[in-house]
């Protein structure tokens, strides 16, 4: 059974950071990408920052400069580093891996961005 569990949100200041963590666990073959998505108040869910198995990354404009995808392999772990937080950040972050025949969603963690 394929889970992805995400941590690291929570509550900071404009300008803070926090990094986003998700584990997967279970047997997923033929992944497309690995990508993190986020929801705020009254919007549509959207792509954040997604990264291939070569490596290569994208990011949504309003996160470019700002927020880095990174994966470690061995702890099955993709993470999202945070810099430089604002408001409009604040939002629920959804974990997802892609396959050639499947998509699969972590449960989300929260981050609000608030002096």
């Amino acid at each position: 059974q394929v889970q992805l569990v995400e941590s690291g949100g929570g509550l900071v200041q404009p300008g803070g950071s926090l990094r986003l963590s998700c584990v997967v666990s279970g047997s997923i073959f033929d992944i497309r990408a690995w990508s993190w998505y986020r929801q705020g108040p009254g919007k549509q869910r959207e792509l954040v920052a997604s990264i291939a198995p070569v490596g290569s990354t994208n990011y949504a404009d309003s996160v470019k400069g700002r927020f880095t995808i990174s994966r470690d392999v061995a702890k099955n772990t993709v993470y999202l580093q945070m810099n430089n937080l604002k408001p409009e950040d604040t939002a629920v972050y959804y974990c997802n891996v892609r396959t050639v025949s499947s998509t699969f969603w972590g449960q989300g963690t929260q981050v609000t961005v608030s002096s």
